[in-house]
């Protein structure tokens, strides 16, 4: 017990923060044995919400701190995206219905336990890599040590970094650029057209350069097409600047809304209700 109120405690208590959490890999690889770690769940210094996974209780976990806690400590390349992201941004207001489900979006597999921690809401992951370009590991640049006057780290790919909660921890998620294409993405099967297009509605401050980059690096003719066409409906002055020549939008027709109205102008076949605007 007199290991466990020395210096391996004041470590830990700087290498992990109040209200976030690792698994017993990192604890081993920072020397911290199971003997050790039951020891400090017995002294209720740490908790275990889930076996394997512990935390320094800091009020109720949220699942924001979960995915600081991936990005940062655990060094996981994921991301908030998709529906996930643009409602981190404010742009539910257009919604009937607030999402049940956080959007994370990764090149690796997360770990097991993510699906069963207490009172979270569902974790859907996503392949962050499957259309567009993968991105580097950043974990590197990120830090729980306050910003700054620099204020947080510029990331690739159209990710941005925010910063949550009064500790102003790192949380990466993708810019509206990017959310828009991974939530158009996920048309027909996981999502709607009204959804999609009550989300378009809203972005009338994307930006053109970064829309540009994307759709010209984007790999899924499906994307690129159907993002034209919603973006076509609500012709926001971003539009204008979007250089469509430059855009690889393939040959033929591609059907993705099953009994739908062909749109002449993209070949898709969207719903009979998407009129133009």
């Amino acid at each position: 017990m007199s290991e466990l109120k020395g210096g391996k405690l004041n470590q830990l208590e700087r290498l992990l923060p109040d209200g976030l959490l690792v698994d017993a890999a990192w604890l081993e690889a920072h020397g911290y044995s199971r003997a050790l770690r039951s020891q400090y769940v017995s002294s209720g210094w740490l908790d275990s919400p889930v076996r394997g996974v512990y935390w320094r209780p800091r009020g109720v976990l949220r699942w924001e701190q979960v995915v600081i806690s991936l990005q940062v400590l655990l060094s996981y390349p994921v991301s908030v995206g998709g529906r996930t992201a643009l409602e981190m941004r404010g742009y539910s207001h257009y919604l009937y219905q607030a999402q049940q489900a956080v959007h994370l979006y990764t090149d690796r597999k997360l770990p097991s336990w993510l699906a069963k921690l207490p009172d979270m809401p569902a974790f859907v992951v996503h392949n962050r890599s499957r259309f567009l370009p993968g991105l580097t590991d950043y974990s590197d640049q990120l830090s729980l040590d306050s910003p700054g006057e620099a204020g947080q780290p510029r990331l690739p790919g159209a990710l941005d970094v925010d910063e949550w909660g009064p500790w102003r921890w790192p949380l990466v998620r993708s810019a509206p650029e990017r959310a828009i294409l991974e939530l158009i993405d996920e048309l027909p099967n996981s999502t709607s057209f009204d959804m999609v297009d009550k989300f378009m509605e809203g972005l009338v401050t994307l930006r053109p350069r970064k829309m540009q980059a994307l759709l010209e690096e984007a790999e899924s003719v499906k994307v690129k097409r159907l993002f034209c066409f919603f973006a076509g409906r609500h012709r926001h002055q971003w539009l204008e600047m979007i250089d469509h020549d430059k855009i690889d939008l393939g040959k033929g027709k591609r059907m993705i809304a099953k009994g739908g109205t062909l749109d002449k102008k993209y070949q898709i076949t969207v719903p009979e209700n998407m009129d133009a605007l």
